[in-house]
């Protein structure tokens, strides 16, 4: 029993070229299914950390999921507006400690504007409570300065001191543009893999003095009012979209969610961002469950070409095996031989799978966190990943067990007589 491995080792290696594709299988298999895994898993995490530190968003009512695609995700268009006067009196609340107003409806080369105050860049938190920080230049001072994301100014170019012109509307093709009020960016944020990186923020007053011109989401024939005389003009804000709340203690938040909720003057919701996070993953997490299942197909169909490998080598191999039981070789020794010998493929397969998803994710996470905002980082295998691992191992263990069920049913002579 104590040569059987030496005897798997030589077996194995005289046949190299045959079950190094099967090893190639199984890597790329263990790939795919800890790529899809680590993916899965951060996608999530960039999806679960697109806003914290924030206890509650209000708008106008509409749907908990809408209102939160529009002001987290930038995604979609608010039925409608709510007050300023409305985000006043929200801001005086006794539990609440900041608000952050939010207004959106305007693009630039099919990336959403938003307005807001400076205090976006003091309260605004994402991942792990992290705070905005500036890559370069500082936070709009000036009416038309603008501060762009880090994606917007790695695909358009900007920098500091660049010239950009505004549209109305959403989408790649936006609206009529606001040519006559062009905007000067002061400042690029550093890259959180959030929505934040696709935006374009201005001031509240910047997006009221250009739409002085404009009544009913149309530009008024006729009227222009240059740059320069737009501070005559009132620009404080009218309405806003939403509006970020932190509270001075978080076990107030249900009784500001009330207050919110029956607010008279208008008809407005409040939603905890994480609760509505959770629903809306439920909507769009299915997608994750189809990749791990093609992930998982894929691994099913690189066993099933180990047991194939080892089954069609049995034929080949039935002189060999019938040898070894003429030397004194029993049945459990020969089933022990095939059994080690797909082990050690799997296990190779694996280790070599491991190695590719570590080289992956170290070469593909930068181009990655570029193009999709997915932040990929190199760590300790999780709990689901262990589980993958061990499974690939048994089942591989297991595939390399089925060919002993034929190996018992060769006989001895069958490999020793001669072929005609």
């Amino acid at each position: 029993m104590n040569a059987i491995p030496g005897i798997a080792w030589r077996s194995a290696w005289n046949r190299r070229f045959t079950l190094g594709l099967t090893v190639l299988s199984i890597a790329l298999a263990t790939f795919l299914l800890l790529g899809v895994e680590r993916i899965r898993t951060e996608l999530r995490d960039n999806f679960s950390s697109s806003v914290s530190g924030t206890d509650l968003i209000v708008g106008p009512r509409t749907g908990s999921t809408q209102l939160l695609l529009y002001a987290v995700f930038r995604i979609g268009a608010a039925t409608n507006n709510m007050q300023w006067k409305s985000v006043q009196a929200l801001a005086a609340h006794p539990g609440v400690d900041w608000v952050v107003p939010l207004s959106l409806g305007d693009s630039h080369r099919g990336f959403p504007v938003l307005a807001t105050t400076k205090a976006y860049f003091e309260r605004f938190r994402y991942g792990n409570r992290q705070s905005l920080a500036l890559r370069e230049g500082e936070p709009f001072a000036g009416l038309f300065d603008a501060v762009v994301g880090a994606e917007v100014a790695d695909r358009l170019g900007y920098r500091v001191g660049s010239r950009i012109t505004l549209a109305h509307g959403s989408g790649e093709l936006g609206g009529a543009e606001h040519a006559d009020k062009p905007f000067t960016v002061v400042g690029v944020l550093a890259r959180t893999g959030t929505p934040v990186d696709r935006t374009v923020h201005i001031g509240l007053e910047a997006m009221e003095a250009i739409h002085l011109e404009w009544m009913g989401g149309a530009p008024m024939p006729g009227l222009k009012i240059p740059a320069e005389q737009v501070r005559k003009f009132d620009i404080a804000p009218k309405t806003v979209t939403a509006a970020l709340v932190g509270l001075k203690n978080r076990a107030a938040v249900f009784a500001v969610q009330r207050w919110v909720s029956t607010y008279a003057p208008e008809p407005l919701m409040a939603i905890l961002p994480g609760v509505a996070l959770d629903e809306l993953w439920r909507v769009v997490g299915v997608a994750e469950n189809a990749l791990l299942l093609m992930s998982a197909l894929v691994a099913l169909v690189s066993l099933a070409g180990l047991v194939s490998v080892v089954m069609a080598g049995l034929g080949e191999r039935r002189r060999e095996l019938a040898v070894l039981r003429a030397v004194g070789a029993s049945l459990r020794h020969v089933l022990a031989l095939l059994a080690l010998e797909g082990a050690f493929v799997t296990v190779l397969g694996i280790a070599l799978g491991v190695v590719l998803a570590v080289l992956g994710i170290a070469g593909l996470s930068p181009w990655l966190q570029a193009q999709y905002g997915i932040a990929l980082q190199l760590s300790a295998p999780t709990a689901n990943e262990w589980m993958l691992l061990a499974s690939l191992l048994a089942a591989g263990w297991i595939a390399s067990l089925l060919p002993g069920v034929r190996a018992y049913r060769l006989s001895l002579a069958d490999g020793l007589s001669p072929r005609i």
